[in-house]
């Protein structure tokens, strides 16, 4: 009964895969605390999942702490709430708190955290007679701070620290104990200014290298598996048409810095394959992310096939209103998600942000199809502005 609870819960992380993906050179790279990936605030969410480089605001922790040394207010934080798997269960989700602080000279300094738990709900375990056992409440989290300086006119970096942990346990002695990781990311952010026409546009380049860290085990030891280490790499460029109208057009690329599982050679003994299998797991997290770029089986095919993408846009009125719709893709090889996104943003008197986002997934079994997400985000000077 044990093994039927843990391939039940593999099942809702990997639910967004198609069945007619699999085949021969179906190939998905396995990683623990799948949870890490998803997308926790609405405004990205709206546009495909995006924020590499768009525009600084208080969600920026999870896609690049390097630009809150660029954000206009001096302090805010934000709550955003995501349902997992809502047309089945109404107890599986995610919910994100995360918050930043500038201070120095010139504000060119700022410290920020986030909280992120996703919890599966309450599971009921039954026995071999189908008689009530005890139930569980698994889970994975993780707990950040950053730090980031804008270092110079145009370019700011931002260092990550990141505890992470994943508990699937049932209490029994034989049970999979939880497993702790710890982790960094490495980010930077350069915006600068275009002349096209007789406007001036932002252009916003960012890359995020996260999860650099250990690996993670849920067995008291025995093996250990591989966090989620990225690299994103975001550009965007917000386009004033006029002076109440902005429109902004980003893309994000994405590639998990893990190493790709060996396929087994047709007629290998299964001596041979252990032993491949054995030394893919002894690969350390540091030499997993230089080996990620070219080692898998497929070759440089395969490689372009582990890079997800997404593109998106932005339109916004005065400041207040804003709508958004995007696209990610992910190849059919690697877990298959494909989705188009739409969003829409309120800002209330400065002081508060309500941001929705939608997703319809062009696959079948996606988890988050349609799903709403929502996120509400406090700015501390325009809640301060308010009271005096």
């Amino acid at each position: 009964m044990k093994k039927l609870f843990f391939a039940t819960l593999f099942l809702l992380f990997t639910a967004g895969i198609s069945h007619s993906a699999f085949g021969q050179d179906y190939n998905p790279i396995p990683i623990a605390v799948p949870s890490l990936q998803i997308a926790p605030d609405a405004r990205g969410g709206g546009m495909g999942d995006i924020g590499g480089a768009t525009l600084p605001d208080v969600y920026s922790q999870y896609w690049n702490a390097a630009k809150y040394a660029f954000v206009q207010s001096n302090a805010g934080f934000a709550v955003s709430f995501t349902p997992w798997l809502s047309k089945l269960v109404n107890d599986i989700n995610l919910t994100y708190v995360t918050g930043y602080w500038k201070f120095g000279n010139e504000n060119l300094n700022a410290v920020s955290a986030s909280l992120r738990y996703f919890s599966l709900g309450d599971i009921d375990i039954t026995d071999l007679n189908g008689e009530f056992w005890q139930s569980v409440s698994p889970y994975e989290l993780s707990f950040d701070v950053a730090y980031s300086r804008r270092l110079s006119e145009t370019f700011s970096g931002a260092v990550t620290l990141r505890y992470i942990r994943s508990d699937y346990s049932t209490g029994a002695e034989e049970d999979i104990t939880p497993g702790n990781a710890f982790a960094a990311d490495i980010s930077g952010y350069n915006e600068s200014y275009l002349n096209i026409g007789r406007s001036e546009a932002l252009l916003g380049l960012g890359f995020n290298i996260s999860n650099i860290g250990t690996k993670i085990s849920m067995d008291g030891g025995n093996t250990s598996e591989f966090i989620p280490t990225n690299l994103r790499l975001g550009a965007s460029l917000a386009y004033p048409i006029d002076n109440l109208n902005t429109i902004g057009f980003s893309v994000d690329l994405n590639k998990l810095l893990v190493p790709t599982p060996p396929i087994r050679d047709e007629n290998e003994s299964d001596a041979d394959w252990q032993t491949r299998v054995n030394e893919y797991r002894d690969i350390s997290p540091i030499s997993g992310i230089f080996k990620s770029f070219g080692d898998a089986p497929g070759g440089f095919g395969e490689e372009m096939q582990e890079v997800m993408w997404s593109v998106g846009t932005e339109y916004t009125y005065d400041q207040k209103f804003s709508v958004r719709a995007g696209y990610f893709n992910e190849s059919a090889y690697k877990g298959n998600r494909k989705y188009f996104a739409f969003g829409a943003g309120f800002d209330i008197k400065n002081a508060f942000r309500l941001d929705a986002a939608y997703l319809v997934s062009t696959v079948q079994n996606n988890p988050l199809d349609q799903t709403l997400r929502l996120s509400i985000g406090f700015d501390i000077d325009g809640i301060r502005n308010l009271m005096y």
